[in-house]
């Protein structure tokens, strides 16, 4: 068993920084978690409640808001743990479930992204094939090969991470990185294995970048020729440019930053740049859509002044 780790615990060195003023970082932080709480579960339960919703774009929707509860539980409990008992210390298989959990966080979202953006070049671009492609059988597989790909990937790097022996228990940030404990091996033929995973999964998710960019190429060129179809492209892919753009540059930051970046720059900058990914998307993605997306928008207005009728009644003018 030479090659497992005898470490037991990590020491989250970016914790230093929170030392002064635990207190007010602590009550700051537990009411913006209640917040993407709040705004997530809303547009969740408006589409599983409403069965006007029941439609491919909403239903990745609420796909996309239960990974931001997903990847926002991986990173705010702990943090506010660790806020609360003052503590920088963290197991060793708390550390590997959390880096799980980032990591396939932010693959998911890529994902789903992916998905979506596919979702809407049908709807615009191909709009008499749309009924017959994208199938509840058709959405439910897309969905699951969002979720289960990324999972599997990811556990086998984990896994290739859990069997490295390491010399160092100092990981500078808030929350554990696979990246970092990999860093933490005693020789670097320890690491070959590993990086060359993590290097395919990082291809795999890259070339969503491609895809995406060929679906708004077709999308753009759709929408030039009609106005019904530009009106269409302002609604619905607008908000998805919006999160797609948000989420590529706060994880290519963070990326760009890890591998490149200067340990000179201040540990709360440092901080900062390490969880824009958990701390951007995750609320502004709901806020997001619910004010660009009609549907979602009349139905949280009609919530908010106990307007019931306010569905039937659009329902039955567009009927008309």
């Amino acid at each position: 068993m030479d090659n497992v780790s005898v470490v037991r615990f990590f020491i989250l060195s970016g914790l230093n920084e929170t030392n002064d003023y635990r207190v007010t970082l602590f009550t700051f932080t537990l009411l913006y978690y209640c917040m993407i709480l709040f705004l997530n579960i809303s547009i969740i339960m408006i589409i599983i409640l409403d069965e006007n919703l029941h439609e491919p774009m909403y239903i990745l929707l609420c796909s996309f808001c239960m990974n931001s509860l997903y990847g926002t539980t991986g990173f705010y409990p702990r943090f506010l743990l660790h806020l609360f008992s003052s503590s920088q210390q963290i197991s060793y298989e708390w550390c590997l479930l959390q880096a799980f959990v980032m990591y396939s966080f932010a693959c998911c979202e890529l994902s789903i992204l992916a998905v979506m953006a596919y979702d809407r070049y049908l709807a615009i671009c191909r709009p008499l094939h749309y009924q017959s492609v994208m199938t509840k059988r058709k959405v439910s597989l897309l969905i699951c090969f969002s979720w289960f790909t990324p999972f599997c990937i990811l556990s086998i790097n984990v896994l290739l991470t859990s069997r490295l022996r390491l010399c160092g228990v100092n990981i500078d940030r808030l929350f554990c990185v696979n990246w970092v404990i990999v860093q933490l091996a005693c020789y670097e033929s320890d690491t070959f294995s590993k990086n060359i995973t993590a290097y395919f999964t990082l291809i795999i998710y890259f070339s969503h970048g491609p895809f995406i960019i060929w679906t708004y190429m077709h999308l753009i060129r759709t929408c030039v020729k009609s106005k019904d179809d530009r009106v269409k492209f302002m609604q619905t892919c607008v908000p998805h440019l919006v999160s797609l753009v948000t989420f590529i540059v706060v994880v290519l930051f963070d990326f760009v930053f890890m591998r490149f970046g200067s340990t000179d720059l201040p540990q709360s900058f440092q901080n900062f740049i390490a969880i824009e990914f958990v701390l951007i998307p995750p609320v502004m993605n709901p806020l997001v859509y619910g004010f660009k997306l009609t549907k979602i928008q009349n139905r949280v207005l009609g919530l908010l002044f106990f307007r019931k009728e306010l569905p039937q009644i659009r329902f039955c003018k567009d009927k008309t």
